[in-house]
């Protein structure tokens, strides 16, 4: 009442409608004591998080990780689009088996960027570039990466489809849905997935396969 201005004989109803929404969405847990609990957004009320594990296991079966192997990451610094480094791509890296590196946002303005670029994207074994908002430096990585045959997952939000470049169009790329409450824990497993898979099989990762 006091904070959305809901008329006091309505409160109820909207409690009804809110409920059941909430219901219906999955996100209302009902405790031992009769009282209810809304569920943390963050984490699936279903299984997919084991399902994801489980496949995560499968995939990893027989790989080998050296303690130095990276994983560069090309992706816009600005927010929102670059605090998901910290809350979903270097989690999910990690979860691979893999060390997360990108170029540091702080070197931008020295000059000296395009040498740390260069050696994140030769010396990584994977690559991953988020093409949400078509950043201008993340195209031009990405130009280096499949000029140098490295295998790179693509990965942009459903809702900016068309930032991916005509060009690219024909090559898998991982869409998230931010309409999705679970799309970070989703797009955590679904990049890890794809980190192990490229690593089984890097030539599926590549867009100009070297010619023998």
């Amino acid at each position: 009442v006091d904070s959305f201005n809901i008329p006091s004989e309505q409160v109820n109803e909207f409690i009804g409608v809110f409920t059941t929404t909430l219901k219906e969405a999955e996100l209302l847990e009902q405790l031992s004591n009769g009282k209810f609990r809304v569920l943390d957004v963050s984490s699936p009320a279903d299984t997919s998080t084991q399902v994801g594990e489980e496949q995560i296991k499968k995939l990893s079966k027989g790989l080998t990780v050296a303690a130095d192997d990276t994983c560069f990451v090309m992706m816009p610094f600005a927010n929102p689009v670059g605090g998901y480094y910290d809350s979903i791509y270097k989690p999910a890296i990690e979860k691979a088996k893999l060390k997360a590196d990108r170029a540091d946002a702080d070197l931008y303005s020295t000059g000296k960027i395009i040498d740390q670029i260069w050696k994140g994207i030769t010396s990584a074994r994977v690559l991953l570039a988020e093409l949400t908002n078509r950043n201008a430096n993340v195209l031009y990585e990405l130009g280096l990466a499949h000029a140098l045959h490295k295998p790179v997952i693509l990965v942009c939000s459903k809702a900016n489809e068309g930032d991916v470049p005509f060009d690219l169009r024909h090559v898998r790329v991982i869409y998230y849905d931010k309409d999705d409450p679970f799309w970070g824990t989703k797009l955590l497993e679904k990049v890890a997935e794809n980190i192990l898979s490229v690593m089984q099989e890097p030539k599926d990762a590549v867009l100009f396969p070297e010619k023998k």
